[in-house]
């Protein structure tokens, strides 16, 4: 048998992590997900949640992996920790073809993709040159229900049809599921990065027990009137929004005008 038989007779393996914690309730969806594209499926995700953790990494304390059963790992670390463990450690026999992230509770939508664990995993999985994907589920924070049914029922469809099409090196898909029923779903849009008009910063301060003071950092997001073809937008249709993003934050027209300046 050729090498190239060998190789195309593989399953497709698929990596999944996420930054709400190896417990969270998106990540078992996301496995239903994953495994309508195949069975061969490594889970190494966080052992507790890393919400807004970035694309930090853990250098200044040792990372703790704990094999949970066959194919599912917990990190003590940040989701960006899962990938490097997931690929360089726990599949370096074979890495991943894929790599999943999410499911988010909750949007990665317009600025958030910067703070965010689960598209900074994704991002960590294409500089290692892997296509990968994050995948967020909104809901009103109001009602407080998360409604999973939309992301089950429509994320192996458009997964598919997205890694049909393709892309290139050093991009990412995000995608983000607008908080609505299944069945309330209005389409797909594919997206540009939106941005909010303003975000109020809380900082709440208090004391604790022992008379020293710390504090909570909230958010109040104001989504303003976004541009029709940002996923801000497409939530606020009902659309599931697909947006590539570029590891390249290079802003070429400044550097234009630079390069006239600097010579």
């Amino acid at each position: 048998m050729s090498k190239t038989t060998a190789r195309a007779k593989r399953p497709f393996r698929i990596l999944i992590t996420n930054d709400d914690g190896i417990h969270a309730p998106g990540l078992k969806v996301m496995e239903r997900i994953a495994r309508k594209l195949s069975k061969d499926i490594w889970i190494v995700a966080p052992e507790f949640e890393q919400s807004g953790a970035g694309h930090s990494l853990t250098l200044h304390t040792p990372l703790r992996l704990r094999k949970i059963n066959g194919q599912r790992y917990a990190v003590r670390g940040t989701p960006t920790d899962c990938v490097m463990m997931g690929v360089n450690y726990v599949l370096k026999d074979r890495r991943p073809d894929l790599i999943l992230s999410g499911v988010n509770r909750g949007g990665n939508l317009g600025e958030d993709v910067t703070y965010s664990g689960t598209v900074s995993a994704a991002l960590e999985g294409a500089l290692l040159g892997i296509p990968s994907v994050a995948l967020s589920q909104c809901f009103l924070r109001d009602e407080g229900k998360v409604p999973w049914d939309n992301v089950a029922k429509h994320a192996p469809a458009v997964l598919k049809k997205v890694l049909a099409a393709g892309w290139g090196k050093d991009v990412l898909i995000n995608i983000n599921f607008p908080p609505v029923a299944a069945d309330r779903v209005k389409g797909v849009a594919v997206t540009v990065q939106g941005r909010r008009e303003m975000t109020e910063l809380i900082i709440d301060s208090r004391i604790d027990a022992r008379l020293q003071p710390y504090f909570w950092l909230g958010f109040r997001p104001n989504e303003g009137k976004p541009h029709v073809s940002t996923d801000l937008a497409a939530m606020a249709r009902g659309e599931i929004a697909v947006t590539p993003l570029h590891i390249d934050l290079t802003h070429r027209p400044t550097m234009a005008r630079l390069r006239k300046t600097l010579g």
